[in-house]
């Protein structure tokens, strides 16, 4: 763009001189002839010379330093995100309002958030806002840019010229006439709002002054106005679509000139009208060559282009409220010109445009975010789902079965301790006839998965973890649900292997099982009855030898209370154990369980919360954004 126009300057100049015209220099006005000898650059025009000429601008178009402090600078430097406040006015900036800065600083925060998850693509419109947001404030706050677009042959040019008190613009049968855009300021200092626009310094101009003659264009109401004619939207030339485009998205204000024919265009309201209905409150309508409508024709054209309009989303701001504002006139014979142009002053006046166009611009931004950033349903991880999570994880490592092994190794233990020897004897005599001598000691682990266990648990971690996922991406958007799996999907990496080891370590200490306090009476009570059951075998066994005197009733009774005592003991020691078995077991599955849940928490949980953490954040400045309140 600043290498075109460069050129562009460059080929008028020559063009001016070889004409026998002088170009323009560094002395000469900001717009207008030479100044006189001692003036400066910038300083009005002398009286009684025109006002206006076809003379170069001293300052190029592009050579002002962009939005980052660098020559070229603009839309596409998303990389380049502005990090100042929108609070500080710069020298001869524009402040916005209070409402639309804090806008504007979400939504540079939102992107800086969101640069990680999203594309460059869904960020880039986002990204021009701001961009454009820190240029436009950079300039003239006292200067409102108003762009005049219409179809070819709808009269645009010639309504400029008739704003600017004096031709400006080309008319004519030829088309298309208007090639480039061509600008009128009102005051000085719109250079650099024009250097914005790419409008060459050949075509600035300014409107015919008063004192020189008949005409308006000198209106103090409308100090401060910068009006742009474009070319044709409908041209054939691509090009001339393509500055269009480029313009309408710089400007602060639009009107749109349409002709009883052309009003209905569909390539109209379905490019410009309706996808900039947003805007709808810096943008004018006029139903131009009324002069051609014969009695109440051009009244029942209006009230169908307000319809179109109302059909295009487009508020229309009748009866002093917000929105585009419609009317008719006759550029040609100038009837509704001067309504149209008391609208401009005060529409001028309130030097409030640029903020409201910005804001729109905002709202358009904000709307082509929203699918990215607002989905249906309530995003997060809630208490059930987490609860869930810790629960296939416990079974997956076997909590509960290591729980369940506990409980048998203390009951057995406690058996070992408390039952009778005879008992302990077969048992012992069983276990080593059974397992061919291996054993059930006490140093076996309590819990040693099997290699298809191994394969087993590692696909209920799996699935353990895709479930976990697939609640926390609920209601979220699908490039933050993406961004969730993935966080859950590298936790979830390494995680089998470490809860096998958990598995293995913590599930039962190695050992025997604690004993409790009553354990010791329990077994010198089975020490007693096995003794009295000795004692009264060998008393009867010394009466049939005949050893001992005859006694038969007070042995047998002896040896039959050892004989049935030690069951009695060994089952009320069974009875007791039951309670302390079970909560060394529930213990065991605790310790299993709690440490399980914590390694899911650290390498999946956490990260997951993490993402959804950050949406959190996303969502509320979208919200600020928008201008509403988290939903």
């Amino acid at each position: 763009m600043t290498v075109q126009a460069d050129a562009t300057e460059e080929g008028a100049v020559n063009n001016v001189a070889a004409a026998g015209e002088q170009p323009a220099t560094e002395s000469r006005g900001e717009y207008g002839p030479p100044a006189a000898p001692g003036a400066t650059s910038g300083s009005p025009p002398a009286a009684g010379t025109g006002g206006w000429d076809d003379g170069l601008i001293a300052r190029r178009a592009g050579r002002r330093p962009g939005p980052s402090g660098t020559a070229g600078a603009g839309p596409g430097a998303l990389a380049g995100e502005p990090t100042e406040d929108f609070g500080d006015v710069p020298p001869g900036g524009g402040e916005y309002g209070d409402e639309l800065r804090v806008r504007l600083d979400a939504l540079r925060e939102l992107l800086g958030l969101s640069r990680a998850r999203l594309g460059a693509d869904a960020l880039h419109e986002a990204g021009r806002v701001l961009d454009e947001a820190v240029a436009r404030r950079r300039l003239s706050a006292q200067h409102t840019v108003v762009a005049i677009a219409g179809a070819t042959g709808s009269g645009k040019s010639t309504l400029f010229n008739s704003l600017a008190g004096v031709r400006i613009s080309e008319t004519g049968l030829k088309r298309p006439t208007t090639s480039a855009p061509i600008a009128c300021s009102w005051t000085d200092g719109a250079a650099g709002l024009l250097d914005r626009l790419g409008v060459p310094g050949r075509l600035r101009r300014r409107p015919f002054q008063a004192g020189t003659g008949a005409g308006t264009g000198g209106d103090e109401g409308l100090r401060g106005l910068v009006l742009v004619d474009l070319p044709d939207h409908d041209s054939a030339v691509t090009a001339h679509r393509d500055q269009v485009d480029r313009v309408l998205a710089l400007v602060d204000a639009v009107i749109w000139v349409v002709d009883p024919e052309k009003y209905a265009d569909a390539a109209l309201h379905e490019r410009y009208l309706r996808p900039l209905a947003g805007h709808a409150e810096v943008t004018f309508v006029v139903l131009n060559q009324i002069d051609r409508l014969p009695g109440e024709a051009a009244d029942l054209v209006l009230d169908d282009l307000r319809r179109l309009l109302d059909e295009d989303g487009m508020a229309l701001g009748e009866h002093g409220e917000p929105g585009a504002t419609v009317l008719s006139l006759s550029a040609l014979t100038g009837d509704g010109v001067q309504e149209l142009r008391e609208l401009l002053r005060t529409f001028v006046q309130e030097r409030g445009a640029a903020g409201r166009r910005l804001a729109a611009d905002v709202d358009a931004a904000a709307a082509g975010l929203r699918p990215v950033y607002v989905a249906e349903g309530r995003a997060g991880l809630g208490e059930r789902a987490r609860e869930e999570f810790t629960d296939r994880l416990a079974e997956a490592v076997g909590a509960a079965a290591a729980g369940e092994a506990a409980e048998r190794e203390w009951r057995r233990n406690a058996g070992t301790a408390c039952g009778t020897p005879w008992l302990r004897l077969w048992r012992w005599y069983d276990a080593k006839r059974t397992l061919g001598g291996a054993g059930t000691g006490l140093s076996e682990p309590a819990y040693e998965p099997s290699a298809d266990g191994e394969v087993t648990a590692r696909q209920r971690v799996e699935q353990a973890v895709r479930t976990v996922a697939d609640a926390a991406t609920t209601g979220l958007p699908a490039p933050w649900a993406q961004a969730v799996r993935e966080s859950a999907a590298r936790g979830a990496q390494g995680l089998p292997e470490e809860l096998d080891a958990l598995a293995a370590t913590v599930a039962v200490p190695r050992g025997k099982p604690p004993r409790p306090a009553w354990w010791p009476v329990a077994v010198l009570a089975q020490a007693a009855m096995t003794l009295v059951q000795v004692l009264g075998g060998l008393w009867l066994l010394g009466q049939v030898l005949g050893v001992q005197e005859p006694a038969l009733l007070p042995a047998f009774l002896l040896m039959l209370a050892g004989v049935v005592g030690g069951p009695v003991v060994e089952w009320g020691c069974w009875a007791a154990a039951r309670g302390p078995a079970r909560r060394y077991g529930q213990d065991a599955e605790r310790r299993l369980r709690q440490a399980a849940a914590g390694c899911g928490r650290a390498k999946v949980l956490d990260p997951v919360a993490a993402e959804l953490l950050r949406y959190r954040e996303v969502r509320e400045r979208y919200a600020t954004v928008t201008g509403t309140h988290p939903g």
